[in-house]
């Protein structure tokens, strides 16, 4: 299979991750992928929401949105509409959870870690990029906390990130760009671990069926991507801060 942009099929697709670009946020990361590009950011909140009060656990959440020309054709706000819509919901879910379930919350103490992730730029796995941007903003405001003397340990038990899978024309592929995702028979999003346990797995069959093998294909192309993502997420961090 010859793709668009000449990769090979496990092949990310060049990423780049800026850290401190929203000098003001305790946290941020903007991350390239191709030519996907997420800013975000993390914000910490004194306190956590009613229900969760004196229970001396803190909490993650997240917000997700595309600007208005991050794709070809102009996103009406969803701010105009009165609520975000289903796949944006699913999306800022999908990114909470991911979050969450590499942080300890008792570790946190009851403070909020809110988590921004705002499309810049779409062309496939802008919520890839948002949870593996999301995780370099979040490590940045644990070690602020720290340097503050707020927390005497990182809240963090391991990182995360994500990445797109699928077959395109019959051939398992790492890290779709849209005109991959677009014609995939089978689209997959992968969410794990940097010691290799999974999070959250999300496959559908576009058009027609797929078997266990080739699911397995996947995640293992998948696994393969995420130690890779793992190790520029460890060299970003690494960078700002050298005992990361």
């Amino acid at each position: 299979m010859n793709r668009v942009d000449g990769r090979s099929p496990d092949q990310l697709r060049p990423v780049s991750m800026e850290l401190g670009a929203m000098p003001y946020a305790e946290g941020s990361c903007l991350i390239g992928m191709g030519d996907t590009r997420v800013i975000c950011t993390a914000t910490i909140d004194d306190g956590v929401p009613k229900w969760m009060k004196g229970k001396g656990k803190g909490w993650v959440t997240a917000e997700y949105a595309m600007l208005p020309r991050s794709s070809p054709q102009r996103i009406q706000r969803e701010v105009n509409r009165g609520r975000p819509g289903g796949r944006t919901q699913e999306i800022q879910r999908l990114i909470g959870r991911s979050l969450r379930a590499i942080t300890d919350m008792t570790v946190l103490g009851e403070r909020t870690i809110w988590l921004d992730c705002d499309v810049l730029q779409a062309d496939g796995g802008t919520r890839t990029a948002s949870i593996t941007g999301a995780f370099v903003a979040l490590a940045q405001a644990f070690i602020k906390l720290q340097d503050d003397g707020v927390l005497e340990a990182s809240p963090l038990i391991d990182s995360v990130s994500a990445i797109s899978v699928g077959i395109v024309e019959g051939t398992p592929v790492l890290d779709l760009n849209y005109s991959e995702d677009s014609t995939a028979g089978v689209d997959m999003n992968i969410v794990m671990t940097g010691s290799g346990k999974l999070v959250e797995v999300q496959g559908t069959a576009e058009d027609g069926v797929f078997d266990r093998s080739e699911l397995d294909l996947l995640l293992d192309l998948g696994s393969k991507g995420i130690g890779e993502l793992t190790a520029l997420q460890e060299q970003a961090l690494g960078a700002s801060d050298p005992e990361f």
